[in-house]
């Protein structure tokens, strides 16, 4: 089915990051700017230290009743995070996501961030799989591209 670099060669290596500092609403404005659902956090040195998403805005703040401007970042992120490297497999990406309740997961290469995958992008790859795989079967049923 293939792995975290078939997925990145195809959408793009680019993520993004904020620092632990930020508030949330910095954080809100980059999902929306970029559309997307998770924003990295780094430490001051690089490092990266948590994921702040969409869920994290909605239920551990917006519920709470605490305003976005005011409050930072690191205090609201999640930070028990997995990551994966090019070559895990989408299969161990599924699992890893699905056991751990994570939609994103952060990719490393040799000790540094190389991008990020979301559960939409396991599951566009997984469809995009399957159809191919039905199409050969097709093709092979119908005897059609297959010697001749």
């Amino acid at each position: 089915m293939g792995t975290v670099k078939r997925i990145l060669e195809s959408k793009g290596y680019q993520c993004w990051t904020l620092s632990e500092d930020a508030t949330v609403y910095e954080a809100l404005e980059i999902l929306a700017e970029k559309q997307i659902g998770a924003v990295l956090v780094i430490d001051d040195n690089g490092k990266l230290v948590g994921i702040f998403t969409e869920r994290d805005y909605a239920r551990k703040l917006m519920l709470k009743g605490h305003f976005s401007k005011e409050s930072k970042v690191k205090e609201y992120m999640s930070s028990n995070l997995k990551v994966v490297s090019p070559e895990t497999s989408i299969m161990e990406c599924m699992e890893i996501m699905t056991e751990n309740r994570f939609r994103h997961l952060p990719v490393f290469r040799d000790g540094k961030l190389c991008g990020i995958i979301s559960i939409g992008d396991i599951v566009n790859k997984i469809i995009q799989s399957q159809k191919t795989t039905i199409d050969d079967l097709q093709n092979y049923i119908s005897g059609s591209g297959y010697g001749y």
